[in-house]
């Protein structure tokens, strides 16, 4: 079984919406079933790539709203992200650019080890104050998973992997996706969200019907094989 998953490095919504997923695969016993395939989704792709700012500033600012505003509107993101064992800290959170953690990320695909780096980067950002601009972090996040420094070092000082991100936006846009996270069940169920854990076991059960669904063949026509055609 097939599973999409868009997301962002900074989307607090993205890592409970990641957690629940995983929970609900855990629950229904399909972890030998399931393939995810992670898609990068940037929600501010033109954000600073040097510059930063604490991320309740940047609340602040986008919606012009006091800190005592914004520290309140997290609050229930908090209780969200303990109901699946994570501690979000908003106060060592910061702005930042994803492109580079995206790029990595598709690297570290190459070697097997994608959902390990997505994973130990959203839980540094979340609850460790990553600065997800800070190249020399992003490479010792890599080698922590067993990547090889050099490569990744390699990979953040050229462009390359750029064209999956490419990609990975014209798949955003044909699906119309407009908020994160982003699920797409074999390519015929969706959740928009983090939503809670029961619709999650409920798409999973859908998909798995889908994806169990055996070739319907009808006839024995003439036909040609291995061996020779049928006259």
């Amino acid at each position: 079984m097939k599973i999409e998953m868009f997301s962002d490095f900074v989307c607090p919504f993205c890592y409970i919406g990641k957690k629940r997923l995983e929970q609900a695969i855990q629950e229904l016993g399909f972890e030998k079933e399931i393939e995810i395939e992670y898609k990068a989704y940037q929600l501010s792709p033109h954000a600073s790539k040097t510059e930063t700012k604490s991320f309740y500033e940047g609340l602040m600012e986008k919606y012009e709203s006091t800190r005592e505003e914004v520290e309140k509107s997290t609050s229930s993101i908090k209780e969200h992200a303990k109901e699946v064992g994570l501690t979000y800290h908003f106060d060592l959170m910061k702005t930042g650019n994803t492109e580079n953690a995206h790029r990595l990320a598709k690297w570290a695909r190459t070697y097997g080890k994608e959902a390990a780096f997505i994973e130990t980067t959203m839980d540094h950002y979340f609850t460790k104050g990553l600065n997800v601009n800070d190249q020399e972090a992003l490479i010792q996040l890599a080698v922590s998973v067993g990547l090889p420094k050099e490569e990744a070092k390699a990979v953040l000082e050229s462009n390359q992997f750029a064209e999956e991100l490419a990609k990975d936006r014209y798949d955003a846009q044909q699906l119309q996706v407009q908020s994160v996270p982003f699920f797409v069940f074999e390519n015929k169920y969706g959740i928009i969200g983090a939503e809670p854990l029961e619709v999650f076991i409920r798409t999973l059960k859908q998909a798995k019907e889908v994806a169990d669904q055996k070739l319907n063949i009808t006839g024995g026509g003439d036909s040609c094989g291995p061996d020779g055609c049928i006259l």
